[in-house]
């Protein structure tokens, strides 16, 4: 065999296959297109390689040319990714959150939808050390009112006493602490909070010894929540003012992991 055989090797279809990704990625933060002079710069590889993986983008229609030789995500790139995010489900796609809150604080983090007058956990990652687990589980259920994640839901429903007044009907909330908000002023008076400062907390008001801090998630729409995730905390290892204090922190992670930013208090 000569020595000077060209044939594509795996290796060389491997580093083709990378470039024409790394390709995709520079368009997928270009909204506005690119030229394939300002590819070529900001990939580093060849102009001849650049074409070669714009063409081939552009066969599989996931790269459009437009006038004036710009180019940008194609139409078939577009539907296969918004196919898939709109079918995977929503504790699939937290639970990266979910992993890196719980390793970040190294405390359990949960992701909570709110149905009727309860909050359901949907996922739940605990840290990766320490001994102690909270007794919370999948599928299980907590009343909206004592819980951080449900009064930060509740915050973008019940927008006065008014409606927390309508909410609470003629039910007595159950007060399953000493510190639990049973009161249509007391409610009233934390979903304003939770408005304000764009997250909710939880004094123990659920289970004795535990606290929380949670914030919205907006996996489905832009300005309603699709659920909240918290950091829930043992009190003796993690103090709600450690929590308070990492709270801008926590929102990073938040907005930064889901790539949704929550909007302004409504």
């Amino acid at each position: 065999m000569s020595t000077t055989d060209a044939s594509p090797t795996p290796e060389n279809r491997v580093v083709g296959s990378d470039r024409v990704l790394a390709i995709l990625s520079l368009l997928a933060a270009q909204p506005a297109g690119a030229s394939l002079d300002e590819l070529v710069r900001k990939s580093g590889h060849p102009k001849a390689t650049v074409h070669r993986g714009l063409a081939a983008l552009h066969r599989a229609g996931f790269a459009r040319k437009l006038d004036r030789g710009r180019y940008i995500l194609g139409d078939e790139f577009l539907r296969l990714a918004f196919t898939h995010h709109a079918a995977r489900p929503e504790h699939v796609r937290v639970l990266p959150l979910l992993q890196q809150l719980a390793a970040r604080f190294g405390e359990t983090a949960h992701y909570a939808v709110l149905e009727d007058d309860d909050v359901i956990y949907r996922a739940k990652v605990d840290p990766p050390t320490g001994a102690a687990r909270l007794t919370s589980t999948v599928g299980g259920r907590n009343p909206a009112h004592s819980t951080a994640v449900g009064k930060m839901l509740l915050a973008y429903r019940l927008y006065d006493i008014h409606d927390v007044h309508e909410w609470i009907g003629g039910r007595t909330l159950e007060k399953k602490t000493a510190t639990t908000p049973t009161t249509a002023a007391e409610i009233d008076r934390r979903l304003r909070e939770a408005r304000e400062l764009g997250y909710c907390l939880d004094d123990q008001e659920t289970d004795p010894g535990v606290n929380c801090i949670a914030f919205p998630v907006f996996l489905t729409s832009p300005d309603v929540p699709s659920g909240a995730v918290s950091v829930s905390a043992l009190a003796y290892r993690t103090p709600l003012a450690d929590l308070v204090a990492a709270a801008e922190e926590i929102r990073s992670i938040v907005e930064t992991t889901t790539g949704a930013t929550a909007p302004d208090a409504p």
